[in-house]
């Protein structure tokens, strides 16, 4: 396959979008993924829906349509350009700045309103394409052996305290 990969191409749809009050709109911008959002599923897809409200977290997939696509890997960069931190490639973080900008999150459920879904938990800006919704499964999604470098661990850690939040909690 080699380099062939680079012209494959798929089709995708928006089956949603996030709707977000107030706040920023613009890549770039800093979206608290804790604040309250809504994520409003187009009607032809509301049934869907039916039975998610059984789950207490979902996972996500949105696609990043306003951020900057990669074209090559580029250089070796301090996670989120905190100082301190080793140098990683992009793959190892959660930048928006990706050869296909897909986001994905897994936000508690707080409740459903039809074709609306309210959650806390996602990091997309308002009007942000969703291009599926799941469950999210403990047993399949979960592990409990998953590992994380110990930079990642410093940032969270640092972004708690910014925030005065537990997301964990």
């Amino acid at each position: 396959m080699g380099e062939d990969v680079a012209r494959t191409w798929f089709r995708t749809q928006a089956i949603g979008w996030v709707r977000r009050p107030a706040g920023p709109h613009d890549p770039g911008a800093f979206v608290d993924p804790w604040n309250e959002c809504e994520l409003e599923i187009a009607r032809r897809w509301e049934d869907g829906l039916s039975g998610i409200e059984g789950f207490s977290h979902l996972v996500v997939i949105f696609y990043l349509d306003r951020a900057d696509r990669r074209r090559v890997a580029g250089p070796l960069r301090a996670a989120e350009d905190a100082a301190g931190q080793p140098a990683v490639g992009f793959f190892t973080t959660r930048t928006s700045k990706r050869p296909n900008p897909i986001g994905i999150a897994c936000p508690r459920l707080i409740r459903r309103d039809g074709n609306r879904l309210l959650v806390t938990g996602i990091d997309a800006w308002d009007g942000t394409p969703i291009l599926d919704i799941k469950g999210y499964f403990p047993r399949d999604e979960g592990r409990p052996d998953a590992t994380v470098p110990e930079w990642l661990e410093t940032l969270w850690a640092g972004h708690d305290r910014e925030r005065g939040t537990n997301p964990g909690s």
